[in-house]
């Protein structure tokens, strides 16, 4: 595949480009996905067990694809594996809002989560260019970007999504392609080729990347907390249109808003707090900080009796979008430069394995309740759920970290 500008240097902004473009065409879609499930089911039942087969379909694929799209980026760089997560996002997006049936949701969405790991591959990219100083504040970074596309891309789909459900999904087709065309003219490799490492039959295995993100030293117990933390998350993200449909009568309009706000405090917390906290805190204290934030927020969206109560809870956890970023620079840390990309595509594994848990879980949940009264406090018990997760994961990292002292950080590679 041919390189963009021979000799350019591969830095921190042509990745948060991106991340950024990727993020607002993914979060586009994330108000109506379960709307337009609902063009084929006729009742909340129906609609949450819909929901729960599309999302469980990108899931599955998700999880036995990361690793192998991880091991492809350790052997040919980044980019091309980038720009094959971009071509399979569009194809994914135009065959949504052309579906005509909820079979083809699903076979798409398996396509789509076999095809890409952007996020695992982004931050393999940051991790590729940044010392193991710099780490924490530039996974902040590409954070924030991840925020600001989701301040963007929800309200632009709940908009357009009051207007016809299938309008949001052209757009975000038309967003991946554009990502293609920068990635293939404009985004540098960041992996020299000397850097690069012949792909391990063995490690193309999500069990085997799971195990090996298990066995990086210094980690330990703390792929625990990832994936307590992570499932608790993609719980979250698989209940809130319909609990919020469920509970309020919410539409995508106020949906998409509610998400703009998300994207305003994670820009806020990652892009601009996080860097000033680095400098007089570590990044285990504020990933414990931010577990606890998180963890009391979703006890709070749970609670919530009135819908704009979630917008006052959504602001109060301003540092827990802090403990992914944190906690993505110790593990990263823990690899040697070789890794990189196996490593995050591990850390991808993980979450898709998650991704496959959360909406069996949250959705089995949620579809326990769907038949309560519009405002009943239980339709509110995947969040419950989550808070718990959630405390079960800090009181793992306080062990954690409490046996196991902060090591030094190495010279970069």
């Amino acid at each position: 595949m041919s390189t963009p500008s021979p000799g350019r240097a591969a830095g921190m902004g042509f990745i948060m480009v991106t991340v950024l473009i990727d993020m607002i065409s993914i979060g586009v879609m994330v108000p109506v996905l379960p709307h337009i499930v609902g063009l084929f089911t006729g009742s909340n039942d129906e609609q949450t067990l819909g929901f729960l087969a599309v999302t469980l379909a990108f899931g599955v694929a998700n999880f036995f694809g990361s690793p192998i799209l991880g091991a492809l980026s350790d052997r040919y760089g980044r980019r091309p594996v980038l720009l094959m997560g971009f071509a399979g996002l569009a194809v994914s997006f135009f065959v949504t809002a052309l579906a005509s049936a909820l079979w083809m949701l699903v076979a798409v969405r398996l396509f789509s989560g076999a095809m890409q790991a952007n996020i695992a591959i982004a931050n393999a990219y940051v991790a590729d260019i940044s010392t193991p100083e710099d780490r924490a504040k530039r996974f902040g970074m590409l954070g924030a970007m991840f925020g600001l596309g989701f301040m963007l891309g929800p309200v632009i789909g709940g908009v357009l999504g009051d207007i016809n459900v299938r309008y949001p999904f052209f757009l975000a087709g038309s967003l991946a392609v554009l990502n293609w065309f920068y990635g293939f003219f404009v985004l540098p490799e960041s992996l020299p080729k000397e850097r690069r490492r012949p792909i391990e039959r063995h490690r193309l295995s999500p069990w085997s990347a799971l195990k090996g993100l298990a066995g990086l030293k210094g980690v330990g117990a703390l792929v625990w907390v990832l994936g307590l933390s992570s499932l608790a998350q993609f719980m979250l993200h698989n209940s809130w249109v319909l609990y919020t449909k469920f509970k309020f009568g919410w539409g995508p309009g106020q949906v998409g808003w509610s998400l703009f706000l998300v994207g305003i405090v994670s820009v806020l917390s990652q892009g601009v707090l996080l860097k000033p906290l680095l400098k007089r805190f570590q990044p285990r204290q504020l990933a414990l900080v931010g577990l606890v934030s998180g963890g009391l927020a979703f006890m709070g969206y749970g609670l919530a009796t009135e819908g704009w109560v979630l917008y006052v809870i959504i602001c109060f956890n301003l540092l827990g979008g802090v403990a992914q970023a944190s906690m993505q620079s110790i593990i990263s840390n823990a690899a040697d430069a070789k890794h990189q990309g196996s490593t995050m595509g591990a850390v991808s594994s993980l979450n898709s394995l998650m991704a496959v848990l959360a909406p069996v879980a949250s959705l089995e949940l949620l579809r326990w309740v769907s038949h309560l009264p519009v405002g009943s406090i239980w339709i509110g018990l995947p969040f419950f759920v989550s808070a718990a997760l959630m405390g079960v994961a800090t009181l793992i990292t306080l062990r954690f970290f409490r046996s196991h002292p902060a090591p030094a950080v190495a010279p970069s590679a």
